[in-house]
């Protein structure tokens, strides 16, 4: 099947030379790095973890959003969503391929990745976190291809794969869930310390993961014959809402609890996010950018006239996936390290080679999709999966 990925049109190749030449640049700015070392980013001793895991924690939620059509498909028997299930599982493998360089660009060293393997720390969220994750990866690779395979032949998927989907749907809840607990169980940083930090993670993947997928099938049916349909579109649709929804809701519930309780150490990271401390307010405009697209995309969404027309719906996702990416991203993580535990603001940016490897990871992850989703097309469009 993977040959229909080595054809194309001029636009296809264009395209594919590109992210290329992105992941090449990419891979420059990572040699240097490793020449150098981290020093090269804007960490530091009091903000250890920056652009890198923001990305890091925010594709992991787009590839835990794949559940979000198993579910209906595999366990509810929910038709409409036949012919785009195959595209959030390969999304998922795009997703989980980048969060893992992510970690692997973060290490400094990758040979450090090797004491996960060699030395396992049982009691080390980090070890399961990438045991999940790995995991993950695999399940929807053999999945997704098993699957797809099945369809190229018209027939039914061997009976074998079904208890590997079942499986997948906890495995899909308990990647978020393994990251929200290497958060959420370090006592120093009270931004973090809350126990709604696992459903905060899951509402925001739910949000924004089916907002990404939807935006693909719209992709996909314009430059393609391939119609994901119109009705599994609504019908993700509808889930960005209900997630977004949730996920701004427990956003609220941190905000009340950290200001309602008089405790300075929970408020002072929403003061630095929202307001600045002792002049710092390099993220403030970022962080309100999120609660103005958050609102707004909402508004959008849970009116059915502007969530049924196409245009006001691409705007929508846009806004939900953009606040996504900046209040659990640089938000989140940002946020738990300023101030520090001795109350001192330290700012960080990402530098330039940072944006450069950065871009060179999500040209990876794009490569990934585009050859995944050029293989699923060409197969749906031999089978006829078209709506005329």
């Amino acid at each position: 099947m993977f040959e229909r990925a080595l054809s194309g049109s001029n636009r296809y190749w264009a395209w594919i030379f590109f992210l290329l030449a992105v992941i090449g640049v990419g891979f420059l700015a990572y040699m240097k790095q490793l020449n150098e070392g981290l020093g090269i980013t804007g960490l530091s001793r009091d903000v250890s973890w920056g652009f890198y895991i923001a990305q890091f924690t925010f594709l992991v939620g787009v590839a835990a959003s794949a559940v979000m059509l198993v579910i209906p498909y595999y366990l509810h028997n929910f038709k409409k969503f036949g012919k785009i299930v195959i595209l959030g599982e390969f999304l998922a493998v795009s997703a989980v391929t980048m969060c893992m360089l992510f970690i692997l660009v973060d290490m400094g060293q990758p040979m450090r990745v090797l004491n996960v393997v060699l030395h396992p720390t049982l009691n080390s969220v980090m070890f399961w976190d990438a045991l999940v994750l790995n995991g993950y990866l695999f399940l929807n690779i053999i999945i997704g291809w098993t699957t797809l395979a099945a369809d190229q032949k018209q027939v039914a998927p061997p009976k074998w794969v079904k208890p590997l989907i079942y499986l997948s749907i906890p495995w899909a809840v308990s990647i978020h869930t393994v990251t929200a607990f290497l958060y959420a169980g370090l006592p120093g940083r009270h931004l973090w310390l809350t126990a709604i930090m696992a459903a905060r993670f899951l509402a925001s993947a739910f949000a924004g993961g089916p907002a990404i997928l939807v935006l693909l099938a719209l992709l996909v049916r314009k430059f393609s014959k391939f119609d994901p349909g119109q009705e599994a579109i609504q019908s993700l649709a509808k889930i960005v809402t209900y997630a977004m929804c949730a996920n701004v809701f427990f956003f609220l519930l941190e905000v009340f609890t950290a200001f309602y309780s008089g405790i300075p150490g929970h408020a002072h990271p929403l003061v630095y996010l929202f307001a600045g401390l002792d002049g710092h307010t390099k993220l403030v405009p970022w962080m309100w950018t999120a609660a103005v697209l958050a609102f707004a995309s909402i508004a959008l969404l849970v009116n059915p006239s502007t969530r049924q027309n196409e245009g006001t719906l691409k705007i929508a996702l846009v806004g939900v996936i953009i606040a996504a990416w900046i209040d659990k991203g640089m938000g989140l993580v940002i946020g738990g390290f300023v101030p520090n535990p001795f109350e001192r603001v330290t700012e960080y940016a990402p530098t330039m080679p940072e944006l450069a490897i950065t871009f060179g990871v999500y040209a990876v992850g794009l490569l990934v999709l585009t050859l995944l989703y050029k293989v699923a097309i060409g197969v749906r469009e031999e089978n006829g999966a078209v709506e005329h």
